[in-house]
């Protein structure tokens, strides 16, 4: 049996695709080459603007680089880490679950009385008009504790 070689192990990811370097993959030189996977049919060939051998004319490379965000960094996999990822999970499951809370409420009531509660729209106007606005809130503490407990131990855990 072959050995495997070390590069092979590396990554199944081409390198051009994390490649910083000034030689990496130009997207213009891949799409402007002979390719068979971008080419319409074999007769017919895109028109692409000349491009110039001038040295004070860079061509653009496909990779991006990363700004350098200032500011305090968090170490990854450190108490920090986890303790930002289980606000975000906080933040992001218990708030918008609660934000949802009135659309599910008027559905729970279209559920229960259909005769009463026809569609969303008209099921939003009977709860306000028999509740009030206070209606629209009701159930919402027990959805964000619920959720925000959720999504700290999916986020923080994870």
């Amino acid at each position: 049996m072959a050995a495997i070689s070390d590069s092979s192990k590396q990554s199944l990811l081409p390198t051009f695709l994390y490649s910083s370097s000034p030689s990496s993959f130009s997207l213009d030189r891949f799409l402007n080459s002979n390719s068979p996977v971008f080419s319409a049919s074999s007769s017919t060939k895109l028109d692409a603007p000349a491009v110039s051998s001038s040295p004070s004319i860079k061509t653009r490379s496909f990779m991006i680089a990363s700004p350098n965000e200032p500011g305090k960094k968090i170490e990854m996999y450190s108490p920090q880490f986890y303790a930002a990822c289980t606000a975000g999970g906080i933040l992001s499951c218990g708030l918008t679950h609660m934000a949802v809370t009135p659309l599910d409420l008027v559905k729970c009531n279209m559920q229960i009385d259909p005769a009463k509660y026809k569609s969303i729209s008209s099921g939003f106007g009977v709860l306000l008009k028999e509740q009030g606005l206070r209606g629209f809130f009701r159930g919402w503490v027990p959805t964000l504790l619920g959720y925000s407990a959720q999504g700290a131990c999916k986020f923080g855990f994870y």
